[in-house]
């Protein structure tokens, strides 16, 4: 592999995977239709862990410059990023975030209200009963950081419901800066609890069909965490 790939840092390992595979795509080390290395070969290379990689290489697959093949690994799909004036969103802070979930979700929200599927509603409800339990026999704060991944869970279904494949793919490639500011809000003790019923009352409102109820349960669930990153920001 090119030398060009080295260790990323400890701040933001997955930014700093997406950026070098993205050079070595753009520089093109990897030429389009090749496989590029496998998985456990990046993470060595990278010196981070395979989930990190994994979640790079997901989001490369969604902006257009990788495709997965199911037993036959990962292959170049173009050279240049269709995605580009996205790129920006990778180095948004918390803020900034919360902000574009916001406009993302409860936009989100309304659509899935009018078309959701009896399997949507049972994915939301099922990422919330996994992320209660971690919350209830793990209560202290690496108990509440693990809970992220099924909180991503349910926000990435609810804006699945809305069956959008622009919006969702939108969402997808923003993921992985939704997965860090809500690791990074996770462990801040000036951040609030989970509020799984705000959760459950958006799930409600959108089985209800009524995409204003919709709507506004989305927002009322964001309220308080973008509130309480306001306040936060404004003691620095």
């Amino acid at each position: 592999m090119s030398s060009n790939l080295h260790a990323a840092g400890r701040t933001s390992l997955v930014d700093s995977a997406i950026e070098q595979l993205r050079a070595q795509l753009s520089s093109g080390a990897w030429q389009v239709g090749d496989r590029i290395p496998t998985e456990h070969e990046l993470a060595a290379t990278l010196q981070v862990g395979r989930n990190t990689v994994r979640e790079a290489v997901r989001v490369l697959v969604h902006s257009g410059m990788l495709q997965s093949r199911q037993g036959e690994g990962t292959f170049v799909r173009s050279t240049s990023d269709p995605a580009a004036v996205l790129h920006g969103v990778q180095r948004a802070g918390v803020r900034d975030v919360l902000e574009v979930r916001a406009a993302l979700e409860t936009e989100a929200a309304r659509f899935a209200a009018l078309r959701h599927t009896a399997e949507d509603l049972a994915r939301m409800r099922a990422a919330l009963d996994a992320e209660e339990t971690i919350l209830r026999t793990e209560p202290e704060r690496s108990g509440r950081e693990a809970s992220v991944e099924h909180d991503l869970e349910f926000h990435t279904a609810l804006v699945e419901s809305a069956h959008n494949p622009a919006l969702t793919e939108v969402y997808r490639y923003f993921s992985a800066s939704v997965r860090e500011s809500m690791r990074s809000s996770s462990v801040d003790q000036g951040m609030p609890e989970v509020d799984l019923a705000s959760h459950r009352a958006l799930v409600d409102a959108v089985e209800s069909g009524d995409p204003e109820a919709a709507e506004a349960a989305c927002r009322l669930l964001l309220a308080e965490p973008m509130a309480a990153v306001g306040r936060l920001l404004d003691d620095i």
